[in-house]
């Protein structure tokens, strides 16, 4: 990877990407080479997983998926690396058979964060966003996800189907912790839009998202900066910032030390 560019290309992946090199409040950068994002690992090539696991010593895998996508998709590649550990931890609510809520069966799984919810969600998700739903209906997995991208015997990777709101929740938050600017955070949101086109492809060659994207434009699924500045709202407003909501979820001190001793130069 050149550190003058954030971006990792890959065979079977197109929106992978370093959380280092952005700017934080008291003037420095995040560091290289410790946390990075994606979109789905489903596709990895062999040459793929010996950089990540070789070059870029990747030790930590967190999956953000549904298990609705996990079961129709498969684990993955890096699930078979002894060296790797996965942390599946989804982020939409149980029904308490662990499976996703809507998902106790495969066929009509609610698989895509942006699957129809009903009036009353609908009504507070007006309200507070939509990327506020996932820290409403799963704190442990949020917090779960940050911990695991705080070890420290290896870099880890964030990732989902596309690569774009729950990772993209997962990374603000961890930058967010890592005092990244609110300016550079929602940089680094917006920048998926760079391989949407690569991101769309990939997924509509699977029958697991191809129906719900194709009945939606390209152009809907972009990200918006407003969203994100919306949650981070939301989080500011109701809480007192994001680092105060993760402290009422039982996020610790320690953890922050952890994860910033991880994501700082």
């Amino acid at each position: 990877m050149n550190e003058l560019t954030r971006w990792i290309d890959l065979e079977g992946a197109v929106n992978v990407r370093d959380l280092g090199g952005l700017a934080t409040v008291d003037g420095g950068t995040t560091r290289f080479g410790r946390v990075y994002r994606s979109d789905n690992l489903q596709g990895l090539t062999e040459r793929d997983v010996e950089l990540l696991v070789g070059e870029l010593k990747l030790r930590h895998v967190v999956d953000l998926r549904s298990v609705a996508e996990v079961s129709l998709e498969g684990p993955g590649p890096l699930t078979a690396v002894p060296e790797v550990n996965i942390h599946h931890l989804t982020l939409f609510a149980e029904s308490g058979g662990n499976t996703d809520v809507d998902a106790d069966t495969i066929d009509g799984a609610r698989v895509l964060p942006w699957k129809e919810r009903g009036e009353e969600d609908l009504a507070e998700l007006r309200v507070t966003g939509f990327y506020y739903g996932y820290l409403r209906d799963r704190p442990d997995s949020v917090v779960a996800a940050l911990r695991a991208m705080a070890h420290d015997d290896g870099a880890a990777i964030v990732h989902c189907a596309a690569g774009k709101d729950r990772t993209g929740v997962v990374c603000a938050l961890a930058l967010e912790i890592a005092g990244a600017t609110r300016e550079a955070i929602v940089a680094d949101y917006a920048a998926t839009g760079d391989r949407l086109e690569g991101i769309l492809a990939r997924l509509r060659s699977s029958a697991t998202y191809r129906d719900d994207l194709d009945s939606r434009p390209a152009d809907d699924h972009r990200p918006r900066p407003e969203y994100l500045r919306q949650f981070l709202r939301v989080l500011d407003d109701r809480f007192g910032g994001p680092l105060a909501w993760l402290e009422s979820k039982g996020w610790t001190g320690g953890d922050s030390e952890a994860l910033r001793s991880r994501l700082r130069d």
